[in-house]
């Protein structure tokens, strides 16, 4: 029970994080011509992810759920944080306004950026 508790607290937390860190983008950039705000957020997370998980386990954990650390930042925060599904909607939405060469901009820097982001987080401690 306390696990759940745990986890529901960070993402709580990683969910109203998003919410907030993308409205801000969105103030900035009111109408861009990719969605930046779930972009930056998804990059920033997998930063973050891979920071953590450098720092606090020198690798990528498996089977950490005993860890209330984990449980917190790991699965709560962080997964609550980014989000693949709105990146799908976004994704999916600029392909149904045939607007590919932003789908394919936007696809390529959410997913290469997210990758490269986790990976330099966590070999920045390992």
């Amino acid at each position: 029970m306390i696990e759940i508790l745990i986890t529901a607290f960070g993402g709580g937390a990683g969910a109203v994080s998003r919410f907030m860190l993308g409205a801000k983008i969105q103030e900035r950039w009111p109408e861009p011509p990719i969605p930046v705000a779930m972009m930056i957020v998804n990059i920033l997370g997998s930063i973050g992810l891979g920071i953590f998980f450098g720092a606090m386990f020198e690798g990528i954990p498996i089977y950490e759920y005993h860890n209330p650390w984990f449980l917190l930042l790991g699965i709560g925060f962080f997964g609550a944080f980014t989000t693949f599904s709105t990146f799908s909607v976004e994704a999916v939405t600029l392909l149904e306004r045939r607007k590919y060469k932003q789908a394919g901009i936007y696809i390529m820097l959410s997913i290469g950026g997210s990758l490269a982001g986790f990976i330099i987080g966590i070999y920045w401690f390992i």
